[in-house]
């Protein structure tokens, strides 16, 4: 018997499952805590967790991770230089590395070069930058219409330095030159990241006897293999939604859906049509940074599991941050619950998120740099085991700097407990996960300030996540409908309720314990699937593989010239109509319009489908829609442009025949993994 193992190592947990080949049916899930910053050891630990009969014939593993979104939002990627060839506007918040340079070439919207590049220049900043960073990233203007100038610094650099080289045009052939220079720049820094990842997953599954084919799943809910993965490690950001939705789906068995996924700091929104996600219009941002990635158009809510419930102002908030459960806490720190049960309470005056009756403070074990005096004098009080804010202002004898506490939460130095609607599961029975006993004592502190008993205070902790969760729901299926709007129908005030026609699944840890409340705020077919609490790990292994191809046809107006026209013609005729196709692999120019868009739909299929096959999929396990969109300016008119969308979607991979499953590495996988080995070595 053969088993496919998936892998999701998300901010709060890692889960992973084994599907059996033959049926799809999970046979065996496991869920443990993430680590961080490197999250193998999560993953090694949820492996342990599974029978190892079962893991040793597992034939495909597929993992979804937070690797590449954290090391961007963390600004911990490896140093990259960056050219810019054209005439660019740099915005005020700058680029993100000082090392770079704009130098002069490019192209124009039809593919003609605007300018000579300035290839002296070019070859001077290699020079001077080489032994300062890693990567190079590359952009010109218009890349996307003619790639000539990006590869022919690619060449330069290469020559000169032999380090990796990214180009624009190979992650987007959308417009946007500074864009493309950010997806390129990001994805430079990821490189070797990504390659040690994936390394090491690899070491570890052999080390196990595990004689398996590794997958990666991207943010768009396809797969992909280790080619691909190593090339383009920034399409892995928000593949951890991605996993969910695709999940959602799975289990439920229902290709069009939408879905829920609670996850420990936040929930998500997605739809899923036909089996294939639905994608945003615009690029992914990640850390501030608008990429050109395509991902799944998703809603988040800062509600989730683990986010931090506290009170100010005679009222409770849930969130934005997360905090350690109180429950989970007791369990991991010896004398927790005895501390919580005893301390004493800060003074209702001096009440905000970091001053609560439950709240307090652990280091992270990360190393502090480039820290204030303020911060410095804090960080000193908070060991391994929890502070709260009365313990520090006992130890500091004076009032500890809520601003200074709040600049270590940040910088990732502490991390903080607090009571969550975890907790509040916990004390209303719902969920018997950790110590009840630790959560029962944050609910009576918190409660009595708000004179409430504390099944009630946790009554309404539950209704105002399951509040946050609906409107995330509706803001995302219904786009720009105003909040106050949303809210007012959830509180049926109104006599108003919104219905959905399409099923919606809900994913995460304890999510069934929300359906409910769910039911009475939204009309909607509410699903939660058996293994919901694992929904993303079966996503990161069920996703299909997805190729998009856009090719665009834009008319062209060009003078007639007197050669080879006859006198008569260039009395009637004062310019020629060109159509201008632009394919991933150059341009090509037709005199006609429907030789423009054959070639176009041809050319599509054929990318999308050499696409496929290099992926490992058989040509009869692969099906193809076209789609055109017009821009008409009068009736009755040719276009102006023409986009042709060539979308090809494989079958999951647990179902595919052995012999089209792909080696875990091609010829030139290998090769591009050892080029990195060199160019990062020592760095």
């Amino acid at each position: 018997m053969q088993y496919s193992l998936g892998i999701d190592a998300g901010g709060t947990f890692t889960d992973a499952v084994l599907i059996r080949d033959t049926d799809g049916v999970i046979v065996q899930k496991t869920k443990v805590m993430t680590t961080y910053p490197d999250p193998l050891g999560g993953i090694s630990r949820a492996i342990d967790e599974l029978d190892k009969e079962y893991v040793r014939n597992v034939k495909l593993v597929s993992v979804s991770t937070t690797l590449s979104t954290n090391t961007i939002l963390e600004d911990t990627g490896f140093p990259v230089a960056a050219i810019l060839v054209g005439d660019y506007s740099i915005p005020q918040e700058g680029f993100p590395t000082p090392n770079y340079i704009m130098v002069n070439g490019g192209h124009t919207s039809n593919g003609e070069e605007a300018a000579p590049l300035d290839e002296e220049k070019v070859r001077s900043f290699a020079q001077e930058v080489k032994d300062k960073v890693a990567a190079f990233a590359v952009s010109a203007f218009f890349s996307n219409r003619n790639s000539d100038h990006e590869l022919r610094v690619k060449h330069i650099i290469t020559e000169l330095t032999g380090l990796p080289v990214v180009c624009g045009h190979e992650l987007s052939q959308d417009v946007g030159a500074y864009d493309r220079a950010i997806t390129a720049y990001l994805n430079a820094q990821l490189l070797p990241i990504t390659h040690q990842f994936i390394q090491s997953i690899l070491k570890d599954i052999r080390a196990r006897g595990i004689d398996a084919s590794l997958l990666m799943l991207k943010c768009d809910g396809s797969v992909v293999g280790m080619e691909e993965a190593l090339e383009r490690p920034i399409e892995s950001i928000f593949s951890g939604p991605a996993a969910s939705l695709v999940g959602a789906s799975f289990l439920a068995k229902i290709d069009t859906c939408a879905m829920i996924d609670v996850g420990g700091t936040s929930s998500d929104v997605a739809l899923i049509k036909n089996g294939v996600p639905e994608l945003s219009d615009h690029g992914a941002i990640v850390g501030g940074w608008k990429t050109m990635i395509k991902a799944i158009r998703m809603e988040t809510s800062a509600t989730g599991g683990d986010s931090h419930v506290w009170i100010s102002d005679r009222k409770f908030h849930v969130g934005p941050r997360r905090a350690i459960p109180l429950c989970r806490a007791a369990q991991q720190y010896p004398g927790f619950l005895k501390q919580l049960q005893e301390s004493k309470n800060p003074s209702k005056k001096t009440l905000c998120e970091n001053v609560q009756p439950t709240k307090y403070f652990v280091r992270t074990g990360s190393k502090p740099i480039d820290l204030t005096r303020g911060e410095e004098e804090i960080y000193d009080y908070i060991l391994h085991t929890p502070v709260s804010y009365v313990d520090l202002f006992q130890k500091m004898k004076k009032q500890p700097s809520i601003y200074a506490i709040d600049n270590l939460i940040k910088k990732r130095l502490i991390q903080a407990i607090g009571f969550t609607p975890t907790d509040a599961l916990h004390v209303l029975g719902e969920l018997k996960k950790w110590d009840v006993e630790a959560s029962v004592a944050g609910a009576e502190k918190l409660a009595k300030i708000l004179h409430l008993d504390k099944e009630e205070f946790c009554r309404q902790i539950k209704s105002k996540v399951a509040r946050n969760m609906a409107a995330a729901l509706i803001s995302y299926l219904i786009e720009d409908i105003p909040a106050n709007i949303v809210q007012r129908v959830l509180s049926g005030e109104n006599f108003t309720r919104f219905k959905i026609e399409i099923p919606v699944v809900l994913l995460g840890g304890p999510v069934w314990a929300f359906k409910e409340e769910m039911d009475k705020l939204i009309d909607a077919p509410f699903i939660v699937p058996e293994n919901a609490e694992v929904g993303n790990a079966a996503g990161a292994l069920v996703g299909k593989g997805i190729k998009r191809v856009e090719i665009l046809i834009k008319k062209h107006f060009s003078p007639i010239t007197g050669e080879g026209v006859s006198n008569e013609e260039l009395k009637t005729a004062k310019e020629a109509i060109e159509y201008f196709v632009f394919t991933p692999e150059g341009r090509k120019v037709f005199g006609d319009h429907v030789e423009a868009i054959s070639f176009a739909i041809e050319a599509g299929r054929k990318t999308v489908m050499d696409y496929m096959i290099g992926a490992g999929y058989c040509s009869n396990e692969v099906e193809i829609t076209v789609t055109r969109k017009d821009m008409v300016i009068a009736e009755g008119e040719k276009p102006m442009e023409s986009k042709i969308i060539v979308v090809g979607v494989g079958i999951s991979r647990i179902v595919m025949k052995k012999n089209c499953i792909p080696e875990y590495m091609s010829k030139k996988a290998i090769s591009f993994s050892k080029a990195i080995d060199r160019s990062y070595s020592g760095r």
